[in-house]
């Protein structure tokens, strides 16, 4: 059987952004654009009537329609890796790989080859993850990063202070990842496979970032906040617009308050305080 299956949309290009949300929320990552759809992947078998279900909703709507093939784990980003630009954010931080030269120079530097794990910059959630994590205090704080992809979050998080940054996803090539980029860009960060329901959650968090989906988000809200400490940092991307309000209330019932948002072509990055039971 093979490592993956890898599932070639091809849509509307009004609807790419709309049709990877959906395919997010079922589990799929690792998204590529192209000119007619994306190409997405996962991990072994998938149940096909979940396609079958977007075919039926968004067929006629969007010209959508999907072929897939089996594929063996390998590094299919690497022709788009030696390829893709620095990423600047805020003018404070720049994310490039280690094949860029002569990028400009910013205060901070992120040396990130990405493989297939998400988390360059490039797209709208880490950026904006990236952006509101440059304007906080990491100092002598302990950061968990939920669902580390690169690792790029919890990276930053030492570049800034923290004493200890612990991170984790349930992909092996994704810990393979965040390991090497972490030595890339000499700091210390602990790397395990992982999911947050199997972690034991003590000592508590000061801060926990989590760069995932709205569904992967909900169902481990409570989670995050048995992780975190009292006056904790909660920030949360990963998600469109109109999930917002899905999240905010969850995260209200689980002891968070609401302190801001940034959002990025209709992305949105939430920003909590965790406040009590």
């Amino acid at each position: 059987m093979a490592d993956y299956q890898e599932i070639y949309v091809r849509c509307q290009q009004d609807f790419i952004e709309i049709l990877i949300a959906e395919f997010a929320a079922l589990g799929f990552d690792t998204f590529q654009e192209n000119e007619d759809g994306f190409t997405t992947f996962v991990e072994g078998e998938f149940d096909s009537t979940m396609l079958d279900q977007l075919t039926e909703q968004y067929g006629k709507l969007a010209s959508f329609s999907y072929l897939t093939k089996d594929v063996e784990k390998q590094n299919w980003n690497e022709e788009w890796e030696k390829h893709y630009e620095p990423i600047v954010v805020e003018e404070k931080c720049i994310v490039k790989a280690p094949f860029h030269i002569n990028a400009p120079s910013y205060p901070i530097e992120l040396l990130i080859t990405p493989k297939m794990s998400f988390g360059t910059g490039h797209h709208e959630t880490t950026y904006l993850m990236l952006a509101e994590m440059l304007t906080m205090d990491f100092g002598g704080k302990h950061v968990m990063d939920a669902g580390t992809g690169t690792g790029v979050l919890a990276i930053l998080a030492k570049k800034q202070g923290s004493i200890r940054a612990f991170a984790f996803d349930v992909d092996e090539w994704c810990i393979e990842n965040a390991m090497e980029n972490a030595e890339a860009n000499q700091v210390a960060v602990e790397v395990i496979k992982a999911s947050i329901e199997g972690i034991d959650l003590e000592p508590l968090y000061d801060v926990l970032v989590a760069n995932i989906n709205k569904n992967v988000l909900m169902a481990q809200m409570a989670y995050y906040s048995r992780a975190l400490k009292q006056g904790g940092d909660l920030l949360l991307s990963g998600f469109y617009k109109e999930d917002e309000e899905d999240i905010r209330e969850l995260a209200h019932q689980e002891g968070f308050i609401f302190e801001r948002q940034r959002e990025r072509n209709n992305w949105v990055m939430l920003r909590f305080k965790k406040v009590g039971e």
